[in-house]
């Protein structure tokens, strides 16, 4: 058996949700935090027999998008006018899933 843990933004998180249920995955949601943005992820913990491991990543993926995102910005550049300089927006790239594969020793459903 094996576990897989799939960490995903939390915009994608309904979709990946529920199409693990229509093609019969059970998942434990787990509500999680980003470092970089620390903005709002949503970690899956889904356990499989080996041979369905593609097939639940490739869901994964199917349901989870890149976009851009525009975050403020810390100056290191340019005159300060009236002691401050403003802030530009940078564009990061978000989205996308970061998913885990590990073995499992035991799995039981109680």
């Amino acid at each position: 058996m094996k576990l897989i843990f799939a960490v995903v933004n939390g915009d994608d998180s309904a979709a990946v949700s529920k199409s693990l249920a229509k093609n019969g995955f059970r998942a434990t949601k787990l509500a999680s935090t980003g470092s970089f943005l620390s903005s709002g992820n949503t970690t899956f913990l889904i356990c499989v027999e080996e041979h369905e491991v593609d097939t639940v990543i490739g869901i994964v993926q199917q349901k989870c998008h890149h976009r851009k995102q525009f975050v403020p910005s810390t100056p290191t550049y340019g005159t300060p006018v009236n002691g401050t300089v403003p802030a530009m927006p940078l564009e990061v790239p978000v989205g996308g899933a970061t998913v885990f594969v590990t073995n499992i020793e035991r799995f039981e459903k109680l």
